[in-house]
């Protein structure tokens, strides 16, 4: 019901909007010459102005085809609408901003606010922001946007280790500072946090992605304390950009109506990222590291690992720029990214030895961009995966074909 009443107002809006004047729709030029961090990447987007008003709009379309098979046997060809991503920012005044991100995924299955924000300078290094945010954990959490990538998947620690676009009400404050060719910029905020499903979900591990099902973490926080999230970016423009971020809360109910149910248990989250591109060749470097640690109920068998850790790195290299077929300066690329994760870190108590529940990955790729905002890509997995017992591991490869767009 939810879905059809949603589809009756996105056909009004198209209604209303076939009646505006195509000349009132601008498109925001970006400006290039400018130096960015990951943190600006909310706004780093392409947007549609709507003629004098302050108001933009955009959004990203990302669907794929792929065929995957494990250790033989496949499920076949499958088409996925992978997401539809939509954003809207206002300019307030000059100095308060606005902006909102809406994501349907699975075509509409699932539907979420990852975004929704209001965002007030008083100075460039002090800037407060509030809503719904975007926790700034590593790199990818924030800088997520499908065309902005040569990869049909996104990575496996940004997913499956770490919530990927997690977010939650909350509020804090960011800024910015330039000298010559450095910047630095810093971003620290309380939110909502997480809560005990991190150890009780379907997945029977610690598993980080699945308090992003909970919808009452916008409401209330199952600790009753705040979740606390930093980081600290350095940019040069001849180097690249370094990120360390932090991410810690208790995240366990250890006290009702005064009485205490359990001590206090955090879960806390290390992160690091860099991302460059080489002179003269241009390739194009991004990587991240995180570290994570829970403090699991002894209770809990050992299969719930207290340590994690992961990461990934992607290598985009353009082979070719020129014009083609009327489009200007078309490029195509050759990439590979490589990704491990450990879900469990540490040894069995009984044997001491190693507990083995880990993945890695290799995915060569093509990409194909008639226009920066267009990414066609090809893709090749090859991928192996060792259960918790060290069992002989399962090998899963296979292509996929998909195309990602900015409207």
């Amino acid at each position: 019901m939810r879905l059809k009443l949603l589809c009756i107002t996105f056909l009004f809006s198209i209604n209303f909007y076939s009646q505006i004047d195509p000349v009132l729709l601008k498109r925001t030029s970006k400006d290039s010459t400018q130096q960015t961090l990951n943190m600006d990447a909310v706004y780093n987007r392409p947007f549609l102005n709507i003629g004098k008003t302050p108001i933009a709009v955009g959004g990203y379309l990302e669907a794929n085809w792929q065929r995957l098979s494990t250790d033989g046997v496949s499920e076949g060809h499958q088409f996925q609408a992978r997401r539809l991503t939509i954003f809207m920012s206002s300019a307030i005044s000059k100095r308060v901003k606005f902006l909102s991100e809406i994501e349907f995924e699975e075509g509409g299955k699932e539907i979420a606010i990852e975004f929704a924000s209001v965002d007030v300078e008083f100075n460039p290094l002090v800037n407060f922001r509030g809503g719904i945010i975007m926790n700034p954990i590593g790199a990818f959490n924030q800088n997520h946007d499908g065309p902005k990538w040569e990869f049909t998947d996104r990575p496996i620690s940004a997913t499956q280790m770490l919530p990927s676009t997690f977010s939650n009400a909350g509020a804090g404050l960011f800024g910015k500072k330039y000298s010559k060719n450095w910047m630095i910029g810093y971003e620290a905020y309380f939110s909502g946090s997480f809560d005990n499903s991190i150890i009780e979900n379907t997945e029977n591990k610690t598993f980080l992605p699945a308090a992003k099902n909970n919808p009452e973490r916008f409401e209330e926080i199952n600790s009753g304390l705040p979740l606390f999230t930093s980081k600290i970016a350095i940019r040069n423009s001849k180097i690249g950009e370094l990120g360390l971020s932090y991410m810690g809360g208790v995240y366990n109910k250890f006290q009702d109506e005064g009485i205490i149910l359990d001590k206090k248990r955090r879960v806390d989250i290390y992160a690091l990222d860099f991302n460059t591109t080489l002179p003269k060749i241009k390739t194009f470097i991004t990587s991240e590291l995180a570290w994570v640690k829970v403090d699991v109920p002894e209770t809990y068998g050992q299969q719930f690992g207290n340590k994690q850790f992961g990461g990934f790195i992607d290598i985009v290299q353009p082979l070719l720029t020129k014009n083609v077929l009327g489009w200007e300066n078309v490029v195509l690329n050759l990439a590979c990214r490589l990704e491990y994760v450990d879900w469990n870190v540490g040894t069995f108590n009984e044997t001491s030895g190693n507990i083995a529940e880990d993945i890695w990955s290799i995915m060569p790729a093509l990409s194909f961009r008639p226009t920066s905002q267009t990414v066609f890509r090809l893709n090749y997995r090859f991928q192996k995966q060792t259960d918790i017992l060290g069992n002989p591991p399962a090998t899963t490869d296979g292509f996929s074909v998909g195309v990602s767009t900015y409207f």
